[in-house]
C-alpha cells in the first residue's frame, strides 16, 4: 500500500473516533513513519517492533500550566502491512493503533491500553 493510502487510513481511524474524544484531542500531532527507529526501540526496550508510539505528556498528567510542544502519535507502516493477512486486517490493525496510542494520550497506561483492545476484541 503506498503512503498516502495509508495515511488516509490514519485519517479516517481518528475521523470514526466519537466527537466526545476528537473534541478532547489536544495538542497532538499524527504521523506515519515507515519504521520506528533503533533508539525508539531501545528505549521502550521493545525487542520486536512497534506499531505505533504515543510520545508526549497524557493529558491527565498535565499541570494548570501546562506548556509544551505538542505530544506526538507514530504509526509505523511497514510493521503493520507485514503483519497482516490482507488488506482488510491492515485497516483494523491500524483503527487498533490509532485508538491505543490516544489511549495513551489520555492516560491510559500500557497495560490498561491493552487490557481495553482485549475487551473491543471480544477477549477477557
Amino acid at each position: 500500500m503506498d503512503r498516502s493510502e495509508f495515511v488516509a487510513i490514519v485519517e479516517r481511524s481518528v475521523d470514526s473516533l466519537p466527537e466526545e474524544f476528537k473534541e478532547k484531542l489536544d495538542n497532538v500531532g499524527i504521523v506515519v513513519e515507515d519504521w520506528p527507529s533503533e533508539e525508539q526501540l531501545r528505549r521502550l526496550r521493545v525487542h520486536g517492533t512497534l506499531f505505533g508510539l504515543y510520545e508526549g505528556v497524557p493529558q491527565t498528567k498535565r499541570g494548570a500550566h501546562y506548556s509544551a510542544l505538542p505530544d506526538k502519535i507514530t504509526i509505523f507502516q511497514r510493521p503493520i502491512e507485514r503483519y497482516a493477512e490482507d488488506e482488510q486486517e491492515m485497516i483494523r490493525h491500524i483503527q487498533q493503533t490509532v485508538e491505543h496510542e490516544i489511549g495513551h494520550h489520555f492516560g491510559l497506561t500500557e497495560h490498561e491500553a491493552r487490557r481495553r483492545d482485549q475487551r473491543k476484541r471480544g477477549g477477557s
